[in-house]
């Protein structure tokens, strides 16, 4: 069936790689896998040999149509769906466990499917998710490099990323512009553990990375702290008036959203 370039649909065709995936995602035996975006069913078919059931949700009503008369069954479940509108919490519920996910994420939506998962975090265990390689390089970025920004805080405050191996064109049909990684994400949390709450931090990101070559101090006065406050913050926290966001681990990060909280509070 010929892809659908307006839904991203670039086929994985490496069988090794398939391999590779499936053994990523560790023993399934015993759990439902969902699956984000099949296509064809050749991930799918890998997981339906490890898996004790799949659930395989597809937006494009022509392909959950073939994957159903390709991928007969018991083991696989083919949910017509925009992923984005999924409900993890029930299909958890039903499962009686936290959810592996495995996904060959479409490059037009990547960013709303991570933050889709993140949001459903305490429905989800771990996930083995292929993404373009510039975006795998922003989530899994370490502080002082040129790609740690608001996605890298955003996904790892969920919990730990480490990238597994990355593709070349020629292992989809039909070939996309751009290489492929595979990244894989445990999913927990890190607010609790760093004394922050976790809208509230989310927020607190956004606004220090809202311009990258802005400093930390201006970029929160940006976002309507008073002057004094962020100078007082800082020096409290032991982070330099001239600190990008970016040049801070996730430690620092909610130390300092911690304190302009608890000022605020304090305010009150």
């Amino acid at each position: 069936m010929p892809a659908k370039s307006r839904l991203g649909q670039n086929f994985l065709r490496d069988q090794s790689a398939i391999a590779r995936i499936g053994a990523a995602l560790g023993d399934v035996s015993r759990q439902n896998v969902i699956e984000i975006g099949p296509g064809e069913g050749a991930i799918t078919r890998a997981l339906t040999e490890r898996a004790c059931h799949v659930t395989a949700i597809e937006v494009d009503h022509e392909l959950a149509i073939a994957l159903r008369a390709y991928l007969p069954s018991e083991k696989l479940t083919v949910i017509e769906q925009d992923v984005l509108q999924f409900n993890f919490a029930d299909a958890a519920a039903q499962a009686g466990h936290k959810l592996p996910v495995v996904g060959n994420l479409p490059y037009y939506i990547t960013s709303p499917i991570l933050l889709r998962l993140a949001k459903n975090h305490a429905s989800l265990d771990r996930a083995v998710l292929m993404v373009q390689r510039e975006v795998a390089d922003r989530v899994v970025a370490e502080p002082g490099s040129r790609d740690y920004g608001l996605l890298s805080v955003t996904v790892q405050m969920y919990g730990p990323v480490e990238r597994l191996f990355t593709l070349p064109p020629g292992a989809f049909s039909p070939p996309p512009e751009v290489h492929s990684t595979v990244f894989r994400w445990r999913f927990a949390p890190r607010f609790a553990e760093l004394g922050v709450n976790e809208m509230s931090f989310i927020q607190f990101a956004k606004q220090i990375f809202a311009q990258k070559r802005k400093t930390l101090a201006n970029n929160l006065r940006a976002a309507g702290l008073e002057a004094a406050a962020v100078q007082a913050a800082l020096a409290e926290t032991g982070i330099s008036p001239q600190a990008r966001a970016e040049s801070l681990e996730l430690d620092k990060l909610a130390a300092l959203h911690a304190h302009l909280e608890n000022k605020k509070a304090a305010a009150l």
